[in-house]
């Protein structure tokens, strides 16, 4: 997650023009920790849900549409998730967040299962999505900018002795 510092711009944001210096950089952030170390890492549902703030539903679906397909299950059948099944689940939050489809999401969850044999056909959903998310930005920045502009007109219209409509 990047904080934008809130500045405003008096032109409209092109694709050439710079982000603003990113405040907090959750991706260079170390990783939130575990809550157990490896080895012991057995977590029910409910333990997952409360540590990564999706639903039960949400996980099951996961699990049926083979976006999580290897996780293990207890001697009477409940799921247990383990350290690495939380590292899975916050990179397919990031994921959701580019706004990547699920099915392209599933995609990727095959390949990852495939193997090494599939790194150029993962790496290219990837770069997919990435131009995707460079796209989005540059949308954004453009809103951003409009925004800025009609609240700068507004903020001018209230200390002006006569006032404009818009």
């Amino acid at each position: 997650m990047t904080v934008i510092d809130g500045t405003s711009r008096s032109t409209p944001a092109t694709i050439a023009d710079p982000p603003p210096t990113p405040a907090v950089d959750a991706c260079a952030a170390a990783p939130r920790p575990h809550p157990r170390p490896a080895g012991k890492d057995s977590y029910t549902i409910s333990e997952v849900v409360a540590f990564t703030g999706l639903t039960a539903h949400t996980l099951r679906w996961y699990e049926r549409i083979g976006l999580m397909p290897h996780v293990d299950r207890s001697h009477t059948g409940q799921r247990r998730f383990s350290n690495r099944d939380l590292d899975w689940l916050a990179f397919v939050g990031k994921l959701r967040l580019t706004g990547m489809p699920v099915a392209d999401m599933v995609r990727y969850a095959a390949l990852l299962r495939e193997g090494e044999s599939t790194f150029e056909e993962r790496q290219e959903l990837l770069e997919a999505t990435r131009r995707d998310v460079i796209t989005r930005i540059a949308e954004l920045h453009d809103t951003l900018a409009v925004l800025d502009h009609k609240i700068e007109f507004y903020a001018g219209a209230r200390r002006a002795p006569e006032r404009h409509s818009a």
